[in-house]
């Protein structure tokens, strides 16, 4: 009889073990993360678009706004946005980025609560200027954390999670504004919600400080065993270490040169200018639709369920299978470009038609995390992601200033100018994902004929000397951390182009 290997058994045991750490780390990880990202990002939201709650609630009356002033007021967040939006992504790696965090997090507050000394046009336009700058910070380190303690295959599902956020931070103010809404009293209703939500945000910011670590060194949640688990697994799996890296200018070329930028820059701009229009006006259509003040704030809720559902499940999806992530985009983009058709054509339909075209466009920010992956888990260099995240977000601002604009105050109820261009940008967005899915499985089949091996997509390129994941191994790439010795030179900070065995996720 032939005898099994004595060391088969150790093997088997260590992998065991491998197996019981990866999974504890990622638990640990998961849990002290996401919820300060995901409550965050429920606060982000709510302090960007209570303004369209607040339009219904007499803040366009109390100011005295006319003409096109409440869709600039609307647009100007963005300025601030994209004001600070580089210089941010360049402090976010030079900082610690928890501190950053929660000392913007304390301004942030701040700025939202006095929002409601406001009186005039000019005392708007100042405060949501500052709030846009106060506000730049947040997605971006947010990507800058998602990358630096994920592999590519969790980056997806993360982001969608955080993201999510988003969504469920207009369920909240739906019901916040609500209440409020109630109030009879000598402030406005409106006044109280930026003061509950000022308050509710500044408060945020101790917790910020207290539990979100710097970087894994630091992390005090870990032990020293499950750091070195946690800094390895992104080398191996994920989009390499970004502590100890210097600003590197051949990289921002690098950025600017590579043809996938331009795409997701593009797609980026595409899919906001819709975001941007509906997000502040969205009440007011609703009210067109032959809805009270209070009931249309009711209404955006069933529209946020929908809008978090979309994003988290779509991030799920694109986290489990790496050629999803470009048909996910034109999944979530469809049903909203059929809902602005169906409020396009009113007022030929009526009201519940009108409605169920309103909530189909709720699926259509589910978009602009899918790109978020896609940069998180395809861009390797700290300075080449950063950049790309600059980018990404001025294309972002300048799509939401623009958003706006389209909602004439001459058009009003109907806007059809601005459901027009919805529906011209979303279509645009369907043949930049094909476009972008056919280029980067280009790219990828260019590299296994040059390189000579096949790669992955869930893994971080060659390391250890040689050692490469394989495509077809059904195991969790970051488990084999374990068996593998990385040198020196895998820790370094080097872009997508120039890691051997590096494959992009479609």
């Amino acid at each position: 009889m032939q005898m099994a290997p004595e060391t088969a058994p150790h093997v088997v045991a260590q992998d065991e073990d491998d197996q019981a750490l990866a999974k504890r780390v990622l638990r640990k990880i998961d849990w002290r993360l996401i919820p300060l990202m995901f409550i965050t990002y429920n606060l982000n939201f709510m302090d960007k678009t209570i303004l369209s709650s607040a339009s219904v609630f007499g803040l366009r009356e109390d100011t005295n706004l006319v003409g096109q002033q409440y869709s600039w007021v609307s647009s100007v967040f963005y300025f601030g946005y994209f004001f600070w939006e580089y210089p941010t992504t360049y402090l976010i790696t030079r900082l610690p980025v928890a501190k950053y965090l929660a000392a913007n997090t304390f301004i942030w507050g701040a700025v939202v609560a006095l929002t409601a000394a406001c009186s005039n046009y000019g005392g708007l336009i100042t405060v949501r200027f500052l709030l846009g700058v106060a506000e730049a910070t947040i997605t971006p380190a947010f990507m800058f954390i998602t990358s630096t303690w994920y592999t590519r295959d969790e980056i997806p599902t993360r982001t969608g999670i955080w993201f999510a956020g988003n969504s469920i931070g207009g369920l909240v103010a739906s019901f916040l504004a609500y209440g409020l809404g109630h109030i009879e009293d000598s402030l406005s209703p409106w006044k109280w919600m930026y003061i509950v939500l000022g308050i509710l945000t500044f408060i945020w910011g101790i917790p910020m400080l207290l539990f979100l670590p710097d970087s894994i060194e630091k992390a005090k949640f870990l032990t020293e065993q499950e750091r070195k688990y946690a800094a390895d697994r992104v080398v191996i799996a994920g989009t390499g270490r970004t502590d100890h890296t210097n600003y590197k200018l051949d990289q921002v070329l690098e950025c600017v040169i590579d043809p996938k930028t331009w795409i997701i820059f593009s797609m980026s701009l595409l899919t906001q200018i819709p975001n941007g229009g509906t997000q502040n006006f969205g009440n007011l259509v609703l009210k067109s639709f032959g809805f009270t003040s209070l009931q249309s704030t009711l209404l955006v809720i069933p529209a946020s369920v929908i809008s978090a559902g979309t994003i988290a499940g779509t991030g799920w999806v694109a986290g489990r299978f790496r050629q999803m992530n470009c048909i996910l985009i034109i999944c979530v983009v469809l049903p909203a470009l059929v809902g602005s058709v169906l409020i396009y054509v009113r007022p030929r339909t009526s009201s519940g038609v009108q409605l169920f075209g309103y909530f189909l466009l709720s699926t259509g920010p589910g978009a602009i995390p899918l790109l978020l992956s896609l940069v998180g888990a395809n861009y390797k260099g700290v300075t080449k992601k950063m950049t790309m995240t600059a980018m990404l977000f001025i294309a972002y601002c300048a799509g939401n200033i623009a958003g706006p604009q389209f909602f004439k105050s001459t058009e009003a109820p109907h806007y059809n100018t601005a459901f027009r261009a919805i529906l011209v940008c979303y279509c645009l967005v369907v043949g930049l994902a094909v476009v972008l899915r056919f280029y980067l499985q280009w790219m990828n089949t260019k590299r296994e004929r040059e390189e000579g091996v096949k790669g992955s997509a869930g893994a971080g390129g060659v390391v250890a000397g040689g050692k490469m994941a394989d495509e077809n191994d059904p195991r969790d790439i970051s488990v084999g951390v374990g068996h593998v010795e990385l040198q020196p030179e895998d820790y370094d900070d080097v872009t997508d182009w120039k890691t051997f065995g590096f494959r992009y996720r479609l």
